[in-house]
């Protein structure tokens, strides 16, 4: 018999990294910068911090939807 593969979610690879040229740290620090800005690691990090209850998640989300909505209907 045949099996099914599960499919299984890969992580996003959460590890940045720049390579450095020409001894231009400045450059690849900045470069690091950008990069962990893009990726929304920071804002992972903290909203990760503290444990909050998928209740309130909810809460949060429906809160933003309606006023997404709202600003929509106002303009």
């Amino acid at each position: 018999m045949l099996q099914k593969k599960k499919k299984s979610k890969k992580q996003n690879s959460t590890l940045l990294y720049v390579d450095v040229k020409n001894k231009s740290i400045e450059r690849a620090l900045s470069e690091f910068k950008k990069r962990v800005k893009n990726s929304n690691l920071l804002k992972e990090l903290r909203d990760r911090e503290f444990y909050t209850k998928p209740s309130v998640i909810k809460r949060k989300k429906r809160k933003l939807r309606l006023q997404k909505v709202k600003s929509l209907h106002s303009n």
